[in-house]
């Protein structure tokens, strides 16, 4: 294998080692070969990757043939930051932004993979399901679905818009209800979106040409919304897509971002 990955999963971490383990157990059960993953902690304390259960899981996935790099991210200068020293830290053509609270089902990093390899945009994901929200059916809020037919088409996706109030597919149990209606289809199915939170695969050089987060600099170290104005950017160049079944689960967590004041698309232009 050259030095060069086909995939690799970046997981930023804070303070959540039980969730941390959850995670990679997903990872460890993909079929997918040669994927590597690697890790930037910005715990407190003892980083989570040192948790026994996370430890565990690492081991897992090194038998299985995808080592994992851990690395410590201090001091803390805000979740663009984080996500830019992942990327730095990365030199897959493909790349996973996988948050430290979310399990992937079985058979979900491939048909990620299979769906950008074949669609060539600029990249798809999973929505996340929080399946404590299974009973609440929101037809209103499912109403802005629409598929992709071929490939996705650049497109320009900023608050205020038509296409900005997608961002109701993917609350709550949504994606589980939408993944429902097209489950007997043979293959993944690609829809519009607004953007997609917590299960993002980029292709690199299309993240990198658009800037990455290197907008981190524009940034007070307090912010959100860093991963959905990289997505906007890279959307509006060369397209980007959720994909059907999503095989994301959040794990509905307490966030360890309690102060959401500055959204990153409000701060810095897309």
């Amino acid at each position: 294998m050259s030095d060069t990955r086909e995939l690799e999963v970046l997981v930023p971490t804070c303070d959540r080692p039980a969730e941390l383990a959850v995670t990679l157990s997903g990872l460890a059960a993909q079929a997918v070969p040669g994927f590597a993953v690697i890790l930037s902690d910005q715990s407190e304390g003892e980083p989570a990757y040192e948790a026994p259960a996370a430890r565990a899981m690492i081991r897992v996935l090194a038998r299985a043939g995808h080592p994992v790099r851990v690395s410590r991210n201090l001091p803390r200068r805000g979740l663009a930051q984080q996500r830019a020293h992942l990327l730095e830290l990365s030199s897959a053509r493909y790349v996973l932004y996988l948050d430290d609270d979310v399990w992937l089902e079985p058979g979900t990093l491939a048909r990620l993979h299979s769906a950008i390899v074949e669609l060539g945009c600029g990249f798809v994901g999973n929505a996340v399901q929080g399946l404590s929200y299974l009973d609440d059916y929101r037809p209103d809020e499912l109403a802005r679905f629409e598929e992709w037919r071929g490939r996705p088409e650049p497109e320009q996706v900023l608050p205020g818009t038509a296409q900005w109030q997608r961002w109701t597919l993917h609350n709550a149990a949504n994606p589980t209800h939408l993944s429902d209606a097209v489950a007997r289809r043979p293959k993944w199915t690609a829809y519009k979106v607004a953007w997609i939170g917590g299960c993002v695969l980029f292709d690199r050089e299309m993240l990198a040409s658009t800037g990455g987060f290197g907008f981190w600099r524009e940034l007070p170290e307090t912010h959100c919304g860093e991963d959905v104005l990289a997505q906007l950017r890279v959307m509006a160049k060369y397209g980007g897509a959720g994909i059907l079944p999503t095989g994301a689960v959040h794990l509905e967590s307490p966030t360890t971002v309690p102060d959401r004041s500055v959204e990153a698309y409000d701060a810095v232009s897309p």
